[in-house]
């Protein structure tokens, strides 16, 4: 393209149809630029008719791209990138907006102290969450939806466009109703665990079960445990293992950032039982400096500790915490329970 021709494309038009791509809806995409909806709707049309092709079906709801959207959204979403990137080097400061992405438990320990860390050092470079699976910020990284993303090393993320680097390593813990016996255990091994139903990371359909940590682990050690159930969700495994449903295999900081009463987390003896949480990005492209600047931020934040790494002093008392120890008050489960498993 021409200079001459370039002036017909107006930037708020390509700011809509951005928008409307990564949102998914009209209304969604207005909200997000505190615009009218009709408003929204007008650019994008407007976008349509220079170009000479529809890209957006309006037809279902909720909307998606044209085979021709999809096609001019990565040429779209870059003029918006070189565009931010234009902003910051003509305000001599590092600003922004920058996306993270990152499943629920990493979001409740990481993101809180990132936003608090870049308030001292780059007050204005904004970050924005979005969560979601691991397996849903990984496509999302990939395809631009986020610039960031803070996810574990497994399931794998199916793209040769993204690069990591590692931010921590977490163990796998063994989640246990307070009334079962193995719940007073130091430790206990994977396969006191196997013998037992398991409620295990993941979903059912998701297609990837197999590649989550807590599955790696037992195919490792030749063991085959019956999978009772399965959940993405840290607080909908501890209701399933309170309600004596089976133990939990899970990573520990899922669980540290979980209300876990009534249930006591117990370290898995031996080593090699660990999800490692990684920082990702996409690989070959210009480096925006407010990007740059919270990946510093989130590389210098400190590693999340776990309970079981406390001084004995703080392990005592009457009210014990959580690995090996009650995470609750002592005594059973509430009676109104099935008995453990």
């Amino acid at each position: 393209m021409d200079l001459n021709s370039a002036h017909h494309y107006r930037i708020d038009w390509i700011a809509s149809f951005v928008a409307v791509a990564r949102h998914g809806s009209f209304s969604a995409a207005a909200r997000t630029l505190y615009r009218s909806q009709p408003r929204v709707s007008s650019h994008v049309a407007a976008l349509e008719r220079l170009v000479g092709r529809r890209l957006v079906d309006r037809s279902v709801q909720p909307a998606i791209l044209t085979p021709e959207g999809r096609g001019l959204l990565p040429h779209a979403e870059e003029i918006i990138r070189r565009l931010d990137l234009l902003a910051e080097t003509a305000a001599g400061s590092v600003c922004g907006t920058v996306r993270l992405g990152c499943y629920p438990s990493v979001a409740a320990y990481l993101y809180p102290r990132a936003v608090r860390a870049l308030r001292e050092t780059h007050p204005q470079v904004r970050l924005v969450l979005h969560e979601g699976t691991s397996l849903d910020i990984g496509e999302r990284l990939a395809d631009g939806g986020v610039d960031l993303a803070a996810r574990p090393l497994h399931p794998l993320v199916n793209s040769d466009r993204v690069t990591s680097e590692v931010l921590w390593r977490e163990p796998l813990v063994a989640v246990f109703r307070a009334d079962h016996p193995l719940a007073r255990e130091p430790e206990v091994t994977l396969a006191q665990a196997a013998r037992l139903p398991v409620i295990s990371i993941g979903e059912i359909d998701d297609g990837h079960s197999q590649q989550y940590e807590t599955n790696l682990a037992f195919a490792n050690h030749g063991l085959h445990p019956v999978i009772s159930e399965r959940t993405n969700q840290p607080q909908t495994l501890i209701s399933l293992v309170r309600h004596g449903l089976g133990v939990g295999i899970t990573n520990a900081l899922a669980m540290t950032t979980a209300n876990t009463d009534g249930v006591c987390l117990v370290p898995l003896a031996g080593a090699g039982f660990e999800r490692v949480v990684a920082l990702w990005r996409r690989q070959g492209e210009g480096g925006s400096p407010a990007v740059e600047a919270v990946r510093d931020c989130l590389c210098r934040l400190a590693p999340p500790a776990w309970p079981w790494t406390a001084s004995a002093e703080r392990r005592t008392g009457a009210a014990r915490g959580p690995a090996g120890t009650r995470a609750g008050r002592p005594g059973a489960a509430p009676p109104s329970l099935p008995a453990a498993v």
